[in-house]
């Protein structure tokens, strides 16, 4: 079953490119966005990053905190991150928990053929743990922009 808006952060463990671990429950207190993506060095992928990239320093103006999610290694991830010059924190989904509880695996189809893979999805939560706005599907250009504007609009 999926998160849904209002819904708390779950307990699920990431791994941070450094060799750490970041459990997602942890962030709570603070505004924060979590965002899964496809793949590491993809098109859209890396504009999705560096979009944040770009904007990273107004997220934590605001007190939020942005990490990226794929399936990719932390090597893949630390030679993405100084490919780019990324500021954004990345972190891997090794065993699948947190896409399982964001409902973020799902099968895609390119070219006739059916596979499974992730949905570009964000997820905005407030300084409560609870999830206040959810994008899925998510166009690249503008997303991050609109993903501020929404940390800007919650509640104080």
């Amino acid at each position: 079953m999926a998160i849904e808006e209002g819904d708390k952060l779950p307990a699920v463990e990431l791994d941070t490119p450094n060799g750490g671990k970041l459990n997602l429950a942890d962030c709570a207190g603070r505004p924060f966005v979590l965002y899964f993506y496809p793949k590491d060095d993809t098109s859209g992928c890396t504009r999705e990053a560096q979009d944040f990239s770009a904007l990273l320093p107004e997220f934590e103006a605001l007190g939020a905190q942005v990490v990226g999610v794929s399936k990719d290694p932390a090597i893949k991830h630390q030679k993405f991150i100084a490919k780019y010059d990324l500021t954004v924190s990345l972190a891997t989904d090794t065993n699948g928990d947190a896409m399982e509880a964001f409902g973020v695996w799902v099968e895609k189809q390119l070219y006739g053929k059916r596979y499974m893979g992730i949905d570009r999805s964000t997820f905005l939560f407030a300084p409560d743990g609870r999830l206040f706005r959810a994008w899925r599907r998510v166009k690249v250009p503008g997303h991050a922009v609109d993903v501020l504007e929404s940390v800007k609009a919650i509640p104080a």
